[in-house]
């Protein structure tokens, strides 16, 4: 195959995506005297003089010894490519928020370019204030540089360990999601946000770039993305680096932004660009938001936007040997790995940090020098130290109405049926309604099919799009709502993340089986917030609050791929400081346990409940003696009081609960003498040893409810070999038997469904018969009975398209 030829046009089209040269940018103009030129430059030389005494150095911060081994790092760790464009945009903001007194914070999508925003929280006084050891002198800096990537010390992403960050960035793409998640309610706010090109490849980051359609000019601020294009990921080019400047133009004038580009790597033509963009930018944001303040009429401006190129490793060195380095993939983490075994490297390094000439940037102390220092903001004006970053300083205690005024009446246990989320979006309605400033529910396009638009009342779906007539038509759409809809999960929980971590409360509701889709964004806030218990000044903020429907035993209509309750199993894995996972049977007990989750901090909670209508078994009072307890035995569906049961029937969840309450009226109809135990779990961690799990019980509580002697029939919501691995130290292990999903599912009847996995009133009645084996042979008879039942009914299900009514409107048949 002949190689290829650039023709002209070709030719011209690298060199305008092309990181290196002077300045290019859309917006014209030096607002820059030669003066701010060289002090930005300088304070920038500085940051970049840290980020590599970061990477590199433990000893000798100042290098006013000659540079050897020993003042080196033995593992070097860290990131270097993305952290002069961070740090170069961090500073152009400091500028702007000094001459406008702007209330703004910083979030770093890259954070694993983490020197970037570090050292900047270190120049601007914030880091030494925190962490007094880190002191702005020569032995602080030696401390701040050898904690990075150090044992005992901090990561080398912006964890909670970093003033002013309230987004890591170790797993990419929740960069804007979680800016615009700060942004709701918090009008004054502008979010800068950078957004890494190899981030802007995932699918989170793609969707989140709709969010303009859902920030109101007037209740929110406003949300300045700064896409850094410095062309590389580890080792690949990055998509969007490699586009023609107009696709890559359309492309976000077709996601309604206005994009400004500012690109190059001459230095003082690229302070001039970009402090002549943010500029222009900061300016419009202001302009939109007085319209829409000042005529009371909302409406969605093309938000600015900037499209930042410069080289990867901006400021290192261009070629190392034969390689490449400055604007290379090799720029990407540690710039010079061959220090240890190549001493030119080690001379090469030295070199490389006396260019930025620390001797005229800092004092013999150590210390920035004061006309540099002065570039930066004061007090609680400085990114790093803004409040708003430690979002637990500004939460407000959540206006919760008693929950017992929403009860249902239950006069006799099992015996009637109400819709259980129907009745909790009540409860939801008035949170909403009473916390009109710092509550948001969020959701992919169901609160209305979860059967929660009982909310709607308090609070409608924001939407800042155009509206038809027919939208008036039930579409309950609004410019200022308080319900977040968008047919991405990834952005509602990014959402959802930013609007708690910056202070404020909320819940995300979702169907049960695609609730995986933001597994590790879930698994990543566990982290976030354990390691925040861990940092002294982190203030706890609201819990994560997320509500499962459209559950696995109701998914029957729509088959197979809506049949999933594993991500209990992921959740299960986080530590148990900070998870928490309720199954609540009944309305009742989704009430009192959604009343504590929403009081709650610093936990991810869980609650699954179905949205269909469910058979009700607790009064208000009941359920929660019940919820507190977490897990106890129904008084009124046993009949082993004072006696040893024979069996221990027990359940999670409430589709499993009504099936084992229809199992056990089975077997004390077909075998009276049985005495049985039943047990319903409503808190799942309850299972756990106490020294496992803060809601552990103690082997006493744990006999004394499930026995250590007597076989138990375990009715689980999700997969059964959870309940294995969390009781599995308990003693009696061995009589535990657990149903539930095993991956069996199609276009079942409820009843069908149950059957394929043996959760069934049937099959768990047969499973307690044969565990039984005082029964000996006397309970054949019971057992052929009831295995004809289940053919009869699993008959007439496949014949009817629906199961036997009179086991669809079974109820309770015990007076006791």
């Amino acid at each position: 195959m002949a190689p290829h030829v650039d023709h002209p046009a070709e030719e011209l089209d690298k060199m305008t995506i092309s990181a290196f040269g002077p300045a290019r940018s859309t917006v014209e103009g030096k607002p820059l005297s030669d003066e701010e030129v060289r002090k930005m430059n300088d304070y920038f030389r500085a940051s970049m003089y840290l980020c590599l005494g970061m990477i590199f150095l433990k000893e000798n911060p100042l290098l006013k010894e000659k540079l050897t081994l020993g003042h080196v790092k033995r593992r070097l760790l860290g990131h270097w490519g993305s952290d002069a464009g961070q740090s170069f945009t961090y500073i152009h903001m400091n500028r702007l928020i000094k001459k406008y007194d702007l209330d703004a914070i910083f979030i770093s999508g890259p954070g694993h370019g983490a020197p970037g925003v570090l050292s900047n929280s270190y120049l601007e006084g914030v880091y030494s204030e925190v962490y007094p050891d880190k002191s702005e002198d020569e032995e602080g800096m030696r401390r701040f540089f050898k904690q990075f990537s150090f044992p005992g010390g901090i990561g080398s992403h912006c964890t909670p360990e970093t003033p002013g960050s309230l987004h890591e960035g170790g797993e990419l793409g929740y960069a804007i999601s979680h800016a615009f998640g700060t942004v709701f309610d918090h009008p004054d706010l502008i979010t800068v946000t950078m957004v890494g090109d190899g981030e802007a490849e995932t699918g989170p980051l793609a969707t989140s770039w709709h969010s303009t359609k859902f920030l109101n000019p007037i209740t929110d601020g406003a949300v300045l993305p700064v896409l850094h294009l410095n062309g590389y990921k580890i080792n690949n080019p990055t998509l969007l680096a490699r586009i023609s400047h107009k696709e890559l133009e359309s492309l976000f004038i077709g996601y309604g932004w206005t994009p400004y580009f500012v690109e190059g790597s001459d230095l003082p033509s690229m302070h001039q660009a970009m402090a002549a963009t943010m500029e222009q930018c900061i300016t419009e944001i202001k302009q939109y938001q007085k319209q829409a303040r000042e005529s009371g009429k909302p409406f969605r401006p093309r938000w600015p936007m900037i499209v930042l190129r410069t080289p990867k490793g901006w400021t290192g060195p261009r070629k190392i040997g034969d390689h490449f380095l400055e604007g290379f993939w090799r720029a990407h983490q540690v710039p010079l790995p061959d220090i240890a075994s190549n001493k030119a490297s080690l001379q090469l390094l030295e070199e490389w940090m006396k260019s930025y000439e620390p001797d005229k940037l800092f004092d013999e102390s150590g210390a920035l020098r004061p006309e540099l220092k002065a570039l930066a903001p004061t007090g609680t004006r400085r990114m790093s130290a803004n409040p708003i970053t430690n979002g637990g300083i500004l939460r407000r205690k959540l206006h919760v109405p008693d929950f017992r005024d929403y009860a249902t009446s239950v006069t006799k246990p099992g015996a009637q049926t109400v819709g259980s989320m129907a009745l909790f979006a009540t409860f939801l309605r008035d949170i909403v309604k009473k916390n009109p400033q710092h509550f948001r529910v969020f959701g992919p396009d169901e609160t209305e099919s979860n059967k929660l638009s009982a909310i709607y009342a308090a609070g409608k779906k924001v939407w800042m799009g155009e509206y038809f007539d027919e939208d008036a038509d039930g579409g309950n759409l609004a410019f200022a709502g308080r319900v977040m809809e968008m047919l991405s999960e990834h952005t509602c929980e990014g959402w959802l993340e930013g609007y708690i971590l910056s202070g404020r409360h909320g819940l995300i509701n979702s169907y049960e089986p695609f609730i995986h889709i933001i597994d590790s964004m879930v698994n990543q806030h566990c982290k976030w917030i354990e390691k925040c218990l861990e940092v002294e000044w982190r203030v706890k903020v609201a819990s994560l609050n997320i509500l499962l429907t459209a559950t696995v035993w109701r998914q029957d209509h729509n088959g197979f791929t809506h049949q999933d309750p594993g991500f209990l199993d992921v959740v299960a894995n986080k530590s148990p400081e900070v998870v928490r996972i309720y199954l609540p049977p009944d309305a009742n007990c989704l009430l009192s346990v959604t009343n504590h989750c929403m009081r709650s901090s610093n936990y991810v909670n869980v609650i699954v409940a179905d949205k269909q209508e469910h058979l009700q078994y607790l009064t208000m009072d009941q359920a929660i003696a019940h919820c507190t307890k977490g897990v106890g035995i129904w008084e009124w569906a046993s009949n082993d009081a004072g006696e040893e049961p024979d069996l221990v029937m027990a359940s999670c969840g409430d589709v499993p609960t009504h099936e084992s309450l229809a199992a056990t009226a089975l077997l004390r109809e077909h075998i009276p003498n049985l005495k049985i135990r039943f047990v319903n779990v409503v808190d799942l961690f309850k299972l756990i040893p106490e020294k496992e799990h803060p809601h552990g019980l103690s082997d006493h509580e744990y006999r004394a409810i499930f026995t250590d002697d007597k076989p138990v029939i375990f009715n689980f919501h999700s997969y059964p070999w959870l309940i294995h691995r969390l009781t599995y130290k308990r003693k009696g292990q061995h009589n535990l038997h657990v149903r539930g999903y095993k991956e069996k599912g199609n276009i079942d009847t409820p009843l069908e469904l149950a059957i394929r996995n043996e959760t069934d009133r049937f099959s768990l009645a047969i499973d307690a018969i044969d565990r039984l084996p005082m029964l000996g042979n006397k309970g054949a008879a019971a057992r052929e009975a009831l295995r004809n039942e289940q053919i009869a009914a699993e008959n007439y299900a496949f014949h009817e398209g629906i199961d036997p009514e009179d086991l669809r409107t079974w109820v309770w048949p015990f007076s006791k």
